[in-house]
């Protein structure tokens, strides 16, 4: 059905997101790859009648709660009408009601950005019967977030290579082998990526461009072979790392703490503050992130642990329903 220049249709209309964290890069795989993690946050959208004033109203629980922007300007908002004009229908005339339940640390290296995106392409998507479809989606969250990365972890789940061919996304999703545990050291240390890349230089020697090439082809080869003995050398990174370091000098000790603790392979995840580990035992990875955060702590840096796996999952409709037009403007699902 064409909802095109209707957009009153979609007045009564309601959908519920869940969508993964993600971290990337994996040490070496810079911008190339990403998987998603069982940490996930829940978004609730619903298109009430355009009298609602005001005419998006987003509440927020949980991270970012205070902090994030509560009307048109959230990034949610902004990728759900993205979505829904990349389908034919800019500008609705309806008003919205958002119920962000957010469970992903904002700014910690943990997807948090890429994940709202995705949460809303999807919604508008569902809003628009499945339009859009993945590969638009992906392409879309890309264009958003200026790398496909977490954006393409949070959409397909499990591991993803990603890459730019002919100027657009692709991504490969693959399942590691090995049911792999992720150990987080998440410091109260924001950090922007903006503030991350701009720490990167113009260019890198030759040798540290071959090294991540072999480095980052070996991550996947022992995810997916289940030979993780070799992710030590595989998340040993000498793009973006060492020189982020001079942004967040904490960084090498406490890798160097997850590695001497015991864990497979350890790395800043995506542009940090988060260092993550890899363990295929359970009390190794409970181990190694109280490791880490007791490094952090000699380091005068604070923060909080957590051991999750990895998902198979990526962003899912949880609930879709229409009813009736609701035309008040009280509250929210």
């Amino acid at each position: 059905m064409s909802r095109a220049g209707a957009g009153v249709e979609l007045v009564g209309e309601a959908v519920s997101i869940d969508v993964p964290a993600t971290t990337a890069n994996l040490g070496a795989g810079f911008d190339a790859l990403a998987m998603a993690l069982d940490l996930h946050s829940i978004i609730h959208v619903e298109a009430v009648a355009p009298t609602l004033q005001p005419r998006v109203l987003v509440s927020i629980e949980g991270e970012g709660s205070g902090h994030l922007p509560t009307g048109r300007r959230n990034r949610f908002v902004t990728a759900l009408l993205s979505g829904l004009a990349a389908g034919g229908l800019p500008e609705p005339a309806v008003g919205w009601r958002i119920r962000m339940e957010n469970h992903i640390p904002v700014a910690r290296g943990l997807g948090s950005s890429a994940s709202a995106v995705v949460a809303a392409l999807v919604a508008a998507d569902a809003l628009l019967g499945g339009r859009l479809g993945r590969e638009r989606m992906l392409e879309l969250a890309a264009a958003s977030e200026g790398h496909a990365d977490n954006a393409a972890a949070a959409l397909y789940g499990g591991l993803c290579v990603v890459a730019e061919v002919d100027g657009r996304p692709r991504a490969v999703r693959l399942e590691p082998a090995v049911a792999l545990l992720a150990a987080m050291f998440i410091p109260d240390k924001p950090l922007s990526t903006a503030a991350m890349r701009a720490a990167l230089p113009a260019s890198v020697p030759f040798g540290d461009a071959v090294h991540n090439v072999g480095a980052a082809a070996l991550a996947v080869a022992a995810l997916v072979s289940g030979r993780l003995e070799l992710l030590d050398a595989a998340t040993a990174d000498r793009l973006h790392e060492p020189y982020r370091a001079s942004v967040y000098p904490e960084l090498p000790e406490l890798v160097a703490a997850a590695r001497s603790a015991g864990a497979l392979g350890a790395c800043l995840s995506g542009a940090g503050s988060t260092v993550i580990a890899f363990s295929d035992d359970a009390a190794a990875a409970e181990a190694i992130a109280a490791a880490m955060e007791q490094r952090g702590g000699a380091l005068g840096l604070r923060g909080r642990v957590l051991v999750g796996r990895v998902r198979a999952e990526g962003a899912r409709v949880i609930d879709r329903r229409q009813r009736p037009a609701d035309r008040s403007t009280a509250g929210l699902i």
